[in-house]
């Protein structure tokens, strides 16, 4: 299939895998990646399975203890990224791979890697038009979903209106709080001089609790930290996620998180 799709003109050839499925453990998930490099894809997406059966009927049928434990899966995502590591492929970030010569590695090497709602991109700030139930959409500074069921989205068409069930337009503190995510997310690494030129704050006053939480990340051995930048060490990539939930201010906001666990 892959050399069909290359003699077709496909440029880059994803594949996606699954971790933290029932009863998967760090052999079976290894067997399975020496499928994939031998399979050989330009990119490769490794995400977390979500468990929300109070959201989705069918997982109810599945047992959490049949669930591979926090640990198994983190160990799962670390063989993975020095499986692929050998094979020679570049570890992006949140759980993707790219070979060297793929766009997304050269993005990400010359700095203009960028990342969106969907995943990475080499396209920096494009409008997304929504199309479809539940799709999101971000034109400007504006991010807008559609509705939910298909009797909503095809009366809101039916009605001359377009299909928008919720949206927000960001503020000043959610445009720099995107920007600083973003710079983490793509490049492990933060300057403070540049966000402080580009949107007139001081990071050390403005981000206090930030820092300290920081701080206690330092201690753990998954970034540095200094008065100047924030660099993300090895062990800190795999857990990129928690480093810039620190500062989302909506997670700040709630008092428990209703979404996937991390890991």
């Amino acid at each position: 299939m892959l050399t069909q799709a290359r003699t077709l003109g496909f440029r880059s050839v994803s594949m996606d895998l699954i971790y933290g499925l029932p009863h998967q453990t760090v052999e079976s998930f290894g067997r399975t990646l020496d499928k994939i490099i031998g399979a050989g894809p330009d990119r490769l997406s490794v995400f977390n399975y979500a468990h929300l059966p109070e959201m989705f009927k069918p997982q109810r049928q599945i047992r959490a203890e049949d669930l591979p434990s926090p640990q198994e899966k983190l160990n799962i995502l670390q063989l993975t990224i020095e499986r692929l590591t050998q094979a020679g492929y570049v570890y992006i970030g949140m759980d993707h791979f790219a070979r060297p010569d793929d766009e997304l590695a050269v993005a990400q090497s010359n700095g203009t890697l960028y990342r969106n709602f969907q995943g990475y991109s080499t396209h920096a700030e494009c409008d997304l038009v929504a199309m479809g139930v539940t799709a999101i959409g971000m034109v400007g500074d504006c991010y807008s979903q559609n509705q939910k069921t298909l009797d909503d989205y095809y009366a809101a068409l039916d009605a001359g209106q377009l299909p928008v069930m919720r949206g927000i337009t960001l503020d000043a503190d959610d445009k720099l709080r995107r920007a600083i995510i973003t710079q983490l997310i793509c490049h492990f690494a933060l300057d403070y001089g540049k966000i402080e030129r580009d949107y007139g704050v001081r990071f050390a006053e403005y981000f206090v609790p930030e820092l300290a939480d920081l701080k206690v990340m330092q201690q753990d051995g998954l970034l540095d930290l200094d008065n100047a930048s924030i660099r993300v060490r090895p062990a800190g990539k795999l857990l990129i996620r928690n480093i810039c939930m620190v500062f989302d201010r909506y997670l700040r906001q709630k008092q428990e998180q209703r979404f996937s666990k991390v890991i």
